[in-house]
């Protein structure tokens, strides 16, 4: 039995090397052509700050547009790795992300609030004829949140205030089923 074409390339440490170093400097870049060109025009690639699947160049540009806009200082350092699966076109590439967040969230409408920001990604690649055809990038969500001021601070008036609110609207709702 033939192998599926994905699973028949095996990925070369030095190709995976070379190929993390230059998708590191096109997200530094800020060119929607130099990173689009290491993914393949099917893409599917997941975001934990997007809120859909993105498919294609067409959906990525749309996220690199909103993320560029928001950020547009934007850094990508590797930490660590890549890890490769061995026998199969995967790898793994441990990222910290910093910037400013001087332009608007659009959506939801957040608007700019001038703070940095600094977080750590896991991204998740597997490759097809030397590209990225599906990408996962793993966040706290919740941690970009309190940085930029969208979400309150662990622990905060404000956090209990808003548990508050939320246990009285359970009440309210459970007592209006009977």
């Amino acid at each position: 039995m033939a192998e599926p074409a994905a699973q028949a390339q095996k990925l070369d440490r030095a190709w995976v090397e070379d190929f993390s170093g230059r998708l590191e400097a096109a997200w530094n870049s800020r060119e929607h052509a130099r990173l689009l060109e290491l993914m393949t025009d099917d893409i599917v690639f997941d975001d934990s700050g997007w809120p859909t699947t993105m498919r294609g160049h067409g959906d990525v540009r749309t996220f690199l547009d909103f993320l560029w806009r928001a950020f547009p200082d934007l850094r990508f350092e590797r930490v660590e790795g890549p890890y490769i699966v061995p026998g199969q076109p995967k790898a793994a590439i441990y990222w910290t992300v910093s910037g400013t967040h001087t332009g608007p969230l659009d959506p939801p409408g957040f608007a700019p609030t001038g703070k940095p920001i600094e977080f750590e990604v896991v991204s998740l690649y597997e490759y097809r004829e030397e590209r990225v055809c599906r990408l996962r990038s793993v966040f706290d969500v919740m941690d970009l949140g309190r940085q930029i001021g969208t979400v309150p601070k662990a622990g905060s008036p404000v956090e209990k205030a808003g548990a508050a609110a939320q246990r009285l609207g359970m009440t309210v709702r459970k007592r209006l089923q009977r």
